[in-house]
């Protein structure tokens, strides 16, 4: 079975995951607990970020890099249109949204959690150990934007990120207020890139993720409950709808191959 090594709140394990339903294939995944240890993906990989998919013998690293592999090796419902032109598009399309949406979005999503410090603890997963939980919460807004500000998530960048996110979700409205689909009249790896990408701005409501059922449907202030971006994100909750397999029948899929979601954590640096 394919195995997915991931962190349940990561946007780019959650863009494999859509892809992994859409095409309906069977797997089940492994938590990355964050930590200071990082053998063990290391081991498997040759380096420290998630997601990782194993498929027998084959390890794959980088939510682009799985999903072009799983589309050569499992081609039934293709995530790359025949035509030449929607193919670029779409490439174009997917490498857009990692670089804007993906990136931009943990940006804003630092911000928001500075302003909320109560919910910190409360995103990481339930396996996550409490010693963790219990030092992420108590770190002062102050020094989060202090420690974000060497790294890119400083206050002046959760403000050009916000800026950046507005115009995004607007052109993705408007592209959806006329066209069902992002590029022609299906799914495709665009699709299933922005929709998932677009996790950490507003958290789909549905049974999709292991996390506290208070967080699901909220997001970022400012995105996630302005009206302008409604037609997109029903657009994203369809696709969720139709394609996303529920977080319980994940459980009972891993129950009946004889693992578990929640196997041992791995402790790693999540990047």
């Amino acid at each position: 079975m394919l195995e997915l090594h991931q962190f349940e709140l990561s946007q780019y394990s959650e863009k494999v995951r859509l892809i992994l339903d859409f095409k309906g294939l069977d797997y089940r995944t492994v938590e990355v607990v964050p930590g200071v240890g990082q053998l063990d993906l290391l081991r498997l990989s040759g380096q420290t970020k998630v997601p990782v998919l194993k498929d027998g013998d084959i390890v794959i690293a980088d939510s682009t890099e799985i999903a072009l592999y799983l589309d050569r090796k499992y081609p039934e419902n293709s995530l790359l249109p025949h035509d030449p032109v929607q193919r670029g598009q779409c490439l174009l399309m997917e490498e857009w949204a990692d670089e804007s949406i993906g990136l931009k979005g943990r940006v804003a999503m630092v911000g928001a959690l500075n302003q909320n410090p109560g919910l910190r603890a409360s995103i990481l997963p339930k396996q996550t150990p409490g010693i963790f939980k219990n030092l992420v919460s108590a770190v002062p807004p102050a020094m989060l934007d202090l420690l974000g500000s060497g790294v890119g998530f400083g206050g002046d960048a959760v403000k050009e990120a916000m800026r950046g996110l507005h115009q995004d979700l607007e052109a993705l409205t408007l592209i959806l207020q006329h066209q069902p689909y992002l590029i022609g009249d299906r799914p495709t790896l665009a699709d299933l890139t922005v929709a998932a990408l677009s996790m950490v701005i507003k958290i789909p409501g549905g049974n999709y993720l292991n996390i506290a059922q208070e967080l699901k449907g909220k997001g970022i202030p400012g995105l996630a409950d302005n009206s302008a971006y409604s037609a997109f994100f029903e657009w994203r909750d369809r696709l969720y709808r139709e394609y996303r397999r529920s977080h319980q029948q994940d459980n009972n899929q891993n129950n009946g191959s004889g693992s578990s979601n929640n196997s041992s954590p791995t402790t790693i640096t999540i990047e």
